[in-house]
């Protein structure tokens, strides 16, 4: 009985004491607004590489962002060398899509046509997309097929290469904005794949 009443006694003590300590460290923590208090892992929130924006003294410039050698592209850029000109159109016909026509590319090539092209040049390439539709005030949005389906650079739509379209794609024409954010080089050849179908229609 004696022993229980002793053990039990050690028991309040020992919580007594852990609450004590406990209170202390609450309330000192407390004190200073400044502080953050105890942190576990502070290596895990302080970034031991350097911010883009932040001195640098590894460097003779004394910066961390640094521009690029001469001649060097960024991981997974594709330069592409024809510029937004009348005469880089005409020089993109030499281009050829390197993607082979299987079904898998058609039917990917149809989705980003559905999502990005068919709004303004219709899901049929007749150039009747819903906001054409909508809009009366939009004209111009050219067909991909037809005898009178004609480009604004001349020659029909119909007829027009692969190179050309996927130039048009990249930087865009007249109310058409450039694409070339929205769309990898690769998913620019399969819109391209499917336009070339739709060209198909009679």
């Amino acid at each position: 009985m004696k022993g229980s009443i002793l053990a039990m006694n050690k028991n309040r003590i020992v919580l007594g004491a852990f609450s004590l300590l406990a209170s202390v460290a609450m309330l000192s923590a407390c004190n200073d607004n400044k502080s953050t208090g105890l942190e576990y892992a502070r290596n895990m929130y302080d970034p031991i590489a350097y911010n883009q924006d932040q001195p640098n003294k590894n460097f003779a410039n004394g910066a961390t962002s640094q521009t690029p050698p001469p001649n060097t592209n960024p991981v997974d850029y594709i330069r592409y060398e024809y510029p937004n000109t009348k005469e880089g159109y005409e020089a993109s016909v030499a281009l050829v899509n390197p993607l082979a026509l299987t079904e898998k590319n058609l039917t990917e090539g149809k989705h980003f046509y559905t999502v990005f092209c068919a709004p303004c040049h219709g899901e049929k390439g007749d150039g009747q997309g819903h906001i054409v539709k909508l809009d009366k005030g939009i004209s111009g949005v050219p067909a991909y097929h037809g005898a009178d389906a004609n480009s604004s650079r001349g020659g029909l739509m119909k007829d027009m290469p692969a190179g050309k379209v996927y130039h048009t794609i990249m930087y865009g024409l007249n109310a058409m904005g450039s694409h070339a954010s929205q769309l990898s080089p690769e998913e620019r050849w399969k819109v391209v794949m499917y336009v070339q179908q739709l060209q198909k229609i009679q």
